[in-house]
């Protein structure tokens, strides 16, 4: 242990000697890598970068109709409720699709914002790998979504950003509405042909009340004790009249009863299928917001790249350490050192 300590101390010694010996070597080495750093981290040669970002969470429910129209009570919250883990995924999928992309590129003029030449060679691979190197999505620790953007201009970067967060609607919509309309034409058909079948049906009843037959059940009944009544009384001509009623009972009633009971059932799933209709429906036509916006971007007043406080200390730390690696090569190799000076002498 006391070796140890003794040797840790010799050292340390050594480098304090080192540095104090070559101290005015360094503090040039130092000087100029800060000056230089300086320099060339300067809007000269870098240009300065404005960050704006916007932070939203993403809705629970993609569907209006299930939100507003459920009779679950529970469901009728889900509008209100932020998404979880699945739905900041798919946010996330969203936002690096080339359907943002694309129209962001085409709103903004980013290539020739960017300064890239049309028709030049790899135009949209540079293009591309500008935007992304400008314009990340990441999740933040409490499970939101963070649009960052860089860009010279603040106010672009403000506007790319918030113009993205206003796409994220347009084009998950646009998404869901490709499912939800051929969902919607298939209600439609079906509850158009359940709808021209009662009303088929309907019509049928109709002629078949015109010929005599309202409620075969209950017709028949009192029909069978009125002519019993009849043939009690010996009343023939009641009885053939009962008789030419009970005929057209018998010929029409089988089919008023059929047509009746499956225009009952066709009535249950009409209603049934008007229900699913009027929701498919809205969700194929009506729109609502799918997020949240915690933070709008708004135009930031101070750089965000170069930091150059960074810029010139790492540089300044990176110059001192390799000088000091040089100085010791060279103090080590007594040889090369002579041959320096024989060279410049």
């Amino acid at each position: 242990m006391l070796n140890n300590s003794t040797n840790s101390q010799t050292d340390s010694f050594k480098v304090a000697i080192f540095l104090f010996k070559w101290r005015k070597t360094l503090i040039i080495i130092g000087v100029a890598a800060a000056v230089l750093s300086a320099v060339f981290s300067s809007p000269f040669f870098i240009t300065p970068l404005y960050k704006s970002t916007v932070i939203m969470y993403p809705a629970s429910s993609n569907s209006i109709s299930k939100s507003l129209l459920n009779e679950n009570a529970i469901a009728k919250q889900d509008i209100l409720q932020f998404g979880e883990d699945e739905q900041t995924e798919q946010m996330l999928q969203i936002l690096n699709s080339n359907r943002i992309r694309d129209r962001v590129i085409s709103k903004f003029n980013l290539t020739q914002h960017y300064g890239i030449v049309p028709g030049s060679k790899y135009q949209q691979t540079r293009l591309y790998d500008r935007f992304e190197s400008n314009i990340t999505y990441k999740r933040t620790e409490y499970m939101a979504v963070k649009v960052s953007v860089l860009d010279q201009d603040p106010q672009m970067a403000a506007d790319i950003a918030n113009e993205i967060a206003a796409l994220l609607d347009s084009v998950k919509n646009d998404m869901q509405k490709e499912r939800a309309m051929q969902g919607f034409n298939i209600v439609e058909t079906e509850y158009l042909s359940i709808q021209a079948e009662v009303r088929k049906m309907e019509d049928s009843l109709t002629e078949l009340r015109k010929l005599g037959v309202h409620d075969y059940e209950t017709q028949a009944e009192m029909m069978n004790q009125q002519l019993a009544m009849e043939i009690a009384r010996g009343n023939s001509r009641g009885i053939n009249a009962l008789d030419d009623k009970l005929k057209v009972l018998a010929t029409y009633g089988g089919p008023y009863v059929s047509i009746r009971d499956a225009l009952e059932h066709e009535k249950k799933q009409l209603s049934y299928i008007k229900a699913r209709y009027e929701e498919a429906k809205i969700d194929a036509f009506e729109e609502i917001p799918q997020k949240f916006i915690v933070e709008n971007a708004y135009n930031a007043e101070r750089k965000a790249y170069p930091i150059i406080w960074v810029i010139i200390l790492l540089s300044t730390l990176g110059a001192l350490l390799a000088g000091m690696l040089v100085i010791f090569m060279v103090e080590r190799s007594p040889a090369f050192l002579q041959k320096l000076k024989q060279t410049y002498s």
